[in-house]
């Protein structure tokens, strides 16, 4: 009776609250919109799963009921977590973008926390040895450079070598277009190991299906996967993130501008690291002069220590009002931006060497092609380019409906 009643106050507090003053209209018929619940959300859906199991959990600061963290509530509910797996940023997103996060003891619950983007990548013998069944359960954003699909992945691998489930709690993909070149997989890197395109548009239990449904673990194994799906989702559906998915990546803005601002990791344009508004403006010290809008990047611990360009004045656009809803609607990343940047940047010499600051990345393998960058300089229009993304694009998409969960 007791669980009972405690299934039903986590899913009470975890129900998002409905505006009955919001209203969709069919002919003369008019319902309320039923609010979105995540996998996470839908406790009594999972919890027998888990009943009497020693739990791993795969989770950070996204991984939440309501708004409390997933850890936290299902301890209340008599669930015996043995072991905290933590993916780039750390458990409690405490981390810099790519730092290596060490292993500790959660100060809040004294589990373990066990760091998978650290000295290994994925859990080990000992690891899985300690638990029955792992849950996976961290808010994405549906693009190919964000690590979180790649810690899937090992996760995936651990689960099928030693025998364990994965239960996946799903959540909405805020991004939800496809887009962009497919990887060549000459290209594979801790910043694109699949050969998807640049915004994939899958959730975390659709691409889970993907990689068991296309063999890419090792043999071709299929892991043992439960996927929870989110209800009273579409990938059309627009979707604002409760709790931010990463230190720079803090505002819905940047998280919808990130697939089209990431490939200038890999040029000397500044993407706002350092400052309090990363990915969402643009900028170099080189061109002053040709934009009015400036701002300037600084050491901020746990953020960016050491961002490109460091306390100089970068000049450049500003799109924190970029209207983001347009970029959704066309279902294309903007490469208008890169065109304009390179155009406008003096030293085209620099514009993607990456020997001018080591917190620049490989322009080729953000892009997953090595005629990007080509095509940049070489000032094809976007049309030409966009016509070299085929026929690949259009086959991953035909090949992405058959793991679809949502329409």
């Amino acid at each position: 009776m007791r669980l009972l009643f405690a299934i039903t106050f986590i899913l009470f507090i975890s129900t998002p609250s409905v505006s009955f003053g919001h209203l969709e209209h069919v002919g003369e018929r008019s319902f309320h919109k039923k609010p979105i619940l995540t996998g996470a959300d839908q406790v009594a859906a999972y919890l027998p799963y888990l009943k009497g199991k020693r739990v791993g959990m795969l989770v950070n600061q996204t991984s939440i009921i309501g708004n409390k963290l997933s850890v936290d509530s299902l301890r209340t509910l008599g669930v015996d977590i043995k072991i905290i797996f933590g993916p780039e940023h750390g458990f409690r997103s405490n981390a810099s973008n790519g730092a290596k996060v060490v292993d500790e003891i959660d100060a809040e619950t004294g589990i373990p926390i066990i760091s998978l983007y650290g000295q290994k990548r994925k859990p080990s013998k000992k690891d899985m040895d300690a638990i029955d069944i792992m849950i996976f359960d961290i808010q994405d954003v549906g693009c190919r450079f964000f690590t979180n699909i790649n810690t899937l992945y090992d996760v995936m691998e651990a689960c099928t070598e030693f025998g364990k489930t994965l239960i996946i709690l799903d959540r909405p993909d805020p991004n939800g277009f496809v887009d962009g070149p497919i990887l060549d997989m000459k290209l594979k890197s801790g910043i694109g190991k699949f050969p998807i395109p640049i915004t994939h548009g899958m959730t975390i239990g659709e691409f889970a299906q993907m990689i068991n449904g296309e063999g890419w673990l090792p043999g071709k194994a299929k892991c043992p996967i439960k996927v929870i799906p989110v209800k009273n989702y579409s990938h059309d559906m627009d979707y604002t993130l409760p709790v931010h998915v990463s230190p720079n990546l803090n505002t819905q803005q940047s998280v919808l501008l990130y697939p089209s601002l990431c490939l200038f990791e890999g040029t000397i344009i500044s993407q706002g690291r350092g400052t309090y508004m990363p990915f969402t403006v643009l900028g170099n010290p080189d061109l002053k002069g040709l934009y009015k809008f400036s701002f300037t990047p600084v050491s901020i611990p746990g953020k960016s220590e050491a961002p490109l360009h460091q306390n100089k004045v970068c000049y450049g656009l500003d799109l924190r009002n970029y209207n983001t809803a347009g970029i959704r609607k066309a279902g294309k990343i903007n490469i208008q931006w890169m065109m304009e940047m390179y155009k406008a940047y003096p030293f085209k010499e620099k514009f993607f060497d990456s020997r001018q600051s080591k917190a620049m990345g490989d322009i080729n393998k953000l892009a997953g092609t090595t005629l990007f960058k080509e095509q940049i300089i070489a000032g094809k229009s976007e049309v030409e380019i966009r016509k070299s993304w085929e026929p690949g694009l259009s086959e991953y998409k035909q090949m992405r409906k058959q793991y679809l969960l949502y329409p």
